[in-house]
């Protein structure tokens, strides 16, 4: 009776997935969330320019914006910006709506911004992404605040202090280190949120629609890694890397499919999104944790009972940017921002074996488009590379800003968004636009 009930259930469960994929229609080019439309740093129906000319890719439009180091979303013709702003007087978290071609805001929405971090007291602005879906853009401040707003207009449709309901503790609400940075993922109905509250509010689930609890589960603290979401042997899974584990709920009832430790306690941070193919499920983090490789699957849907390939630091140690994946090896950069010197590497996923490394590179994010590598490293310089498992194949290369980038990098419909501390700027990478701008050049002179 109880395997019947649940058959029901998963056929219904997979059955409003298809009605909301027909409902919600992809957009070739849009880069609607962290790590873009599959949240694993892949890019789809991009055509890039392999050559640049000498001061590199044509800059189209450049921005300021306020604090945070939330990377942009794109929806056809909009992207969406995410940051503070106390310079009109008013102290809020900012929603903005600007026209992808040259810049220009569409709209502008401010929510009061209460976030005082305790450790760095000049970075208090937001750090997740912002989801676009159909007609609502989600955002999830640096407070703890989870609010919905039109796509259209930027009109509050709600708003949930998550922080403030799950982890005031005596009237103190308790931000962690750097705020809120665990972006939150669309699953259905609803957004699935590590709060990292208690009691039994470290995943809530909350419906998109009106906002409310659809439940909550677990006392998982909370991370800085972004979710991603699954299917395997018929079982639909949502998989965090919380503050010390790797956990997997089903996004239908909250319940845990299968969980294991990741992550050290004292002043570390897991900030790295999960990459899965097939079975396979990859995690990483800096701080002296590594990576390991896990199985999944229904023989292995126990707590406690994934199955181990292999797990030391042989693969990464990524202190938050997530690699790629490319037939069957990862790319990425292995070390930490703040202590030492990172490492560009290529590993073979299935055994964690080191294929090549470039030393002292520096931290980067990875983009995998064409199939080409945009990598964006924190000092400002751009790479195109080939994704060759044999040796590092750079293809070009410039130095388009002096800032420190730790916001993720978008790519839409040929062109690069990037922000540093102060700007949003938009590159224009794509073979078309490369082309239009020779054009514009030679009818110039």
């Amino acid at each position: 009776m109880v395997m019947q009930f649940r058959q029901i259930r998963l056929f219904a469960w997979t059955l409003m997935l298809a009605l909301v994929a027909t409902c919600t229609p992809g957009i070739a080019g849009d880069w609607p969330q962290i790590l873009g439309p599959s949240r694993n740093g892949v890019a789809t129906d991009e055509t890039l320019a392999t050559t640049w000319p000498s001061e590199g890719p044509p800059l189209l439009w450049k921005r300021n914006v306020g604090r945070g180091y939330a990377g942009v979303a794109v929806r056809q013709e909009q992207a969406i910006l995410f940051y503070r702003d106390d310079r009109a007087g008013k102290d809020e978290e900012v929603l903005e709506a600007v026209h992808v071609a040259d810049g220009r805001s569409l709209w502008k929405s401010g929510f009061a911004a209460h976030f005082a971090p305790s450790i760095f007291p000049a970075e208090d602005g937001p750090l997740c992404v912002p989801i676009i879906d159909r007609n609502k853009i989600f955002a999830f401040g640096g407070g703890g605040d989870l609010v919905a707003v039109d796509l259209k207009t930027g009109r509050l449709l709600w708003n949930r202090e998550l922080y403030r309901e799950y982890r005031n503790r005596g009237g103190t609400i308790d931000y962690g280190y750097f705020g809120a940075g665990s972006s939150p993922i669309l699953e259905r109905d609803r957004l699935l949120v590590n709060v990292g509250g208690k009691p039994k509010a470290g995943i809530v689930a909350v419906d998109c629609e009106s906002g409310k609890n659809v439940w909550q589960a677990t006392d998982e603290g909370a991370s800085y890694s972004a979710p991603i979401a699954c299917t395997v042997a018929g079982e639909r899974h949502v998989i965090f890397v919380t503050r010390y584990n790797t956990i997997s709920m089903d996004p239908l009832d909250g319940h845990v499919r299968f969980r294991f430790p990741f992550g050290r306690r004292g002043p570390t941070v897991n900030a790295a999104s999960p990459v899965t193919v097939n079975d396979l499920l990859f995690t990483t983090a800096s701080y002296g944790v590594g990576s390991r490789l896990t199985r999944m699957g229904a023989e292995n849907a126990q707590a406690d009972n994934a199955q181990k390939v292999w797990a030391d630091d042989r693969g990464f140690a990524s202190q938050y940017n997530t690699p790629v994946l490319h037939q069957g090896y990862l790319y990425g950069t292995d070390g930490r921002a703040d202590v030492g010197t990172a490492s560009l590497r290529c590993i073979h996923l299935r055994t964690g074996k080191v294929m090549w490394e470039l030393a002292d590179f520096g931290v980067a994010a990875v983009i995998l488009a064409d199939p080409h590598l945009l990598i964006v490293r924190a000092d400002g310089k751009l790479i195109l590379a080939a994704p060759n498992s044999e040796k590092f194949a750079p293809q070009a290369e410039a130095q388009l800003v002096n800032g420190t980038i730790r916001a993720l990098p978008a790519l839409s419909a040929g062109r690069l968004f990037i922000r540093d501390q102060n700007h949003v700027y938009c590159y224009g990478v794509g073979a078309e636009i490369a082309h239009e701008s020779k054009s514009a050049e030679k009818a110039g002179t």
